[in-house]
C-alpha cells in the first residue's frame, strides 16, 4: 500500500464556470486556470500520481500545453486512473477536502463522489467528499478562491 497527497488552488474570477469534482456549481464567479479549473480534480490527481512514482498533474499534463487548454478535468482524472491499471496499481480510497467560502457546496457532495468515483472506476463508497469553509480568513475566507486537499491510498501490484 501507498499513500499520496494532492492540493491545488485556484482564484475565482468573474466570466468562468465553478467547476469541483466535475460538477458544474452555480456561482458568479469560477476558477481561473488554464484548464477547466477543478481544484479538487487536480488535488485528487496529484495525489494518485504521487505513491505510484508517476509524478505531479503539472509533469504529465502540462499547463502551457495547448490541448489542455479548457480541458474538462475527468478526462484528465480518466486518463491518471488508466496509468495506474496499466502500472498494476489498484485505488483503494481517495478523501478529499474542498475548502471554499461561498457557495455552500454540500447539496452537490453526492454528485461529486458519484463522479469522482465514476472516473477512478472504483465503487462511490472509496470516496468522500468534506466541505469546508476558511471562516472568513485570507483569500479563501474572503471568497477570492478554493482549494482543496486530498490523501488517496493505492494498492501496488504484487510481485
Amino acid at each position: 500500500m501507498r499513500a499520496g497527497i494532492g492540493w491545488d488552488s485556484h482564484r475565482l474570477v468573474p466570466g468562468r464556470p465553478l467547476v469541483l469534482g466535475g460538477v458544474r456549481i452555480p456561482h458568479d464567479r469560477g476558477e481561473e486556470g488554464h484548464s477547466d479549473g477543478d481544484a479538487l480534480i487536480h488535488a485528487v490527481i496529484d495525489a494518485l500520481l504521487g505513491p505510484a512514482g508517476l509524478g505531479d498533474i503539472g509533469s504529465n499534463f502540462p499547463p502551457d500545453a495547448e490541448e489542455y487548454r479548457a480541458v474538462d478535468s475527468r478526462l484528465l482524472l480518466k486518463k491518471t486512473a488508466a496509468m495506474l491499471a496499466a502500472r498494476g496499481a489498484r485505488i483503494v480510497n481517495v478523501d478529499c477536502v474542498v475548502i471554499i467560502e461561498r457557495p455552500k457546496i454540500l447539496p452537490h457532495v453526492a454528485e461529486m463522489r458519484r463522479r469522482l468515483a465514476e472516473d477512478m472506476a472504483i465503487d462511490v463508497e472509496r470516496v468522500t467528499v468534506k466541505a469546508k469553509t476558511a471562516e472568513g480568513l485570507d483569500s479563501i475566507g474572503s471568497g477570492d478562491a478554493v482549494a482543496a486537499q486530498v490523501v488517496a491510498l493505492i494498492e501496488e501490484a504484487a510481485g
